[in-house]
């Protein structure tokens, strides 16, 4: 599957924020659900409301889960620029869970992958260390990367899951990037989900966030 060769996430929207608290102002008994991703949860060439971050709190609501969601996602974001960010938005959102989408555009930018880990391992401990519970969403590259650097990558959520204990979607993309009808379930740009896809970006992501709630 070569749908993001020569491409980049960061090339497209950087910058645009996921400004949404989808869910009404908070109740004395009500639990903060935090996404900090990129632009696979910003909603990036999607309608308003029709990603999977929306989804989600539209499922929330449904389950009766008392669970406000923040998505604090801007497309083009890496680990790095998340890592920043992390301290401020657990400080003003006090978040019981958070979710981690990050380290696809630090593949595609061609960042090492030792500074993604370090960076993903700094935002876990920095949630930890207010005792959120966290919920890894792991990415893979495209093949044109090589099958070493590929296997090498996606091991690093695993790992990172593994040493602290938090939960995980070893391929956020699963069905959708690797079906055999990919290009079907991505915008015009070949790079991003379309609308279409991000129910099933929901059902990778449920299972494993419901042993949290």
């Amino acid at each position: 599957m070569a749908l993001w060769r020569r491409r980049d996430f960061n090339s497209l929207g950087i910058g645009l924020l996921a400004q949404g608290v989808y869910a009404p102002l908070a109740h004395a008994d009500e639990r903060t659900l935090l996404v900090l991703g990129d632009s696979l949860s910003a909603e990036y060439g999607l309608a308003r409301g029709s990603g999977w971050v929306a989804l989600l709190e539209q499922q929330l609501i449904k389950d009766k889960t008392n669970h406000k969601v923040v998505n604090a996602s801007v497309s083009g974001e890496t680990t790095a620029g998340g890592r920043a960010r992390l301290p401020a938005l657990l400080k003003q959102h006090q978040p019981q869970i958070v979710i981690i989408e990050l380290g696809g555009n630090d593949a595609l930018r061609g960042f090492s992958m030792a500074m993604t880990e370090d960076n993903l391992q700094a935002s876990i401990l920095a949630c930890q260390a207010i005792h959120a519970k966290v919920l890894l969403l792991g990415m893979q590259v495209p093949p044109n990367y090589g099958a070493d650097y590929a296997a090498q990558f996606s091991q690093l959520f695993i790992r990172l899951a593994k040493k602290f204990k938090t939960g995980l979607v070893p391929f956020l993309l699963k069905g959708i990037a690797d079906a055999p009808d990919a290009a079907e379930w991505f915008q015009a740009d070949r790079i991003h989900p379309n609308a279409q896809a991000h129910p099933r970006m929901l059902a990778n992501v449920m299972p494993e966030l419901k042993k949290l709630l």
